[in-house]
């Protein structure tokens, strides 16, 4: 049984004095799977993988990595783990092969087979060419391919990736992901941390976390779809205050966001809210130029998620 997850999780909790700071979360994470964690500053990501890690000692519950606990083998689940944080952790005064062989001495890869790991990492990550050069010199994506290279470079069967594209542009985030899912081909499992939406959609499936809890669980799709239920109206104005301000009260008129240059607009029956929310603007002499319904994206899942909790609260 033991066998059957990469990562297995039931009721942990990790108190500090009065706060508790992961309530009581369990899950799973399947061989060959990329987990996204999503969660606001504070929600308690950071700290459930301090846990995962055998970094930190759970309050309660019990995890397993790799087949083992957490709690009382932390030092076999790290040799079982890959791990990258948001803040870049090599060397930056030594070379990109330099760092590649100091991590594996610290991970103990075998002197006979260091050569060959070498070139596969540099040639995982693209950086052959750029295996003499001085890593402070490289740009933000390159140092983040070095990252996970040397995360990789023992072979770990599990990797965790802790906010790994944070002020990273764009371009290099998606190359950076056509890596993870190269790892995830090769049956590794990956959990990572995001707060880019965007990159959670790239995910197998997702869990949000708020105040310690995990409030959602489950492929990216299939929570859209649960949203989609309820009807949502993308409106563009270039008065989004004035606009907000008029949609306050108007029946069957649930929620309104900001969502990029816009307003995503929460609705009971998005045929009878249209009208409703045409008259209210108009009345109030808002301009707009779209009113229509869409399908929602994950940040409206996250959204809805935490003004549900923060309503029953």
């Amino acid at each position: 049984m033991q066998n059957e997850w990469a990562i297995r999780i039931e009721n942990l909790s990790k108190k500090f004095g009065a706060f508790t700071a992961v309530d009581n979360v369990s899950l799973q994470v399947s061989k060959g799977e990329i987990f996204g964690f999503l969660g606001p500053n504070g929600a308690g990501k950071s700290t459930v993988i301090r846990m995962l890690c055998g970094l930190l000692r759970p309050t309660t519950g019990s995890a397993t990595v790799a087949g083992f606990d957490v709690a009382s083998a932390p030092e076999q689940v790290r040799v079982n783990i890959g791990y990258m944080s948001q803040k870049f952790s090599l060397y930056d005064d030594l070379t990109v092969e330099q760092n590649i062989d100091f991590f594996s001495g610290i991970y103990g890869v075998p002197k006979n087979t260091r050569a060959a790991r070498k070139q596969e990492v540099l040639r995982m990550a693209g950086l052959e060419e750029k295996a003499g050069t001085v890593t402070r010199l490289l740009s933000g994506g390159w140092k983040q391919r070095l990252a996970l290279g040397c995360a990789i470079v023992h072979q770990p069967p599990i990797l965790f990736l802790d906010e790994p594209t944070s002020g990273v542009d764009p371009i290099a985030r998606r190359g950076f992901w056509d890596l993870i899912y190269q790892l995830s081909s090769q049956g590794r499992a990956i959990f990572v941390s995001t707060h880019y939406m965007d990159e959670a959609e790239y995910c197998h499936r997702v869990a949000f976390m708020y105040r310690g809890r995990v409030i959602a669980l489950g492929e990216p799709q299939k929570l859209k779809q649960e949203l989609a239920g309820h009807g949502l109206l993308h409106l563009d104005s270039p008065a989004l205050l004035d606009s907000m301000h008029a949609l306050e009260g108007v029946p069957g008129v649930s929620d309104v966001a900001v969502f990029g240059g816009g307003l995503h607009v929460r609705v009971d029956d998005e045929t009878a809210a249209i009208p409703r929310i045409r008259e209210a603007l108009q009345s109030r002499g808002v301009e707009f130029s779209r009113l229509e319904p869409i399908q929602p994206s994950l940040e409206d899942v996250f959204v809805s998620l935490i003004e549900t909790e923060e309503k029953a609260s």
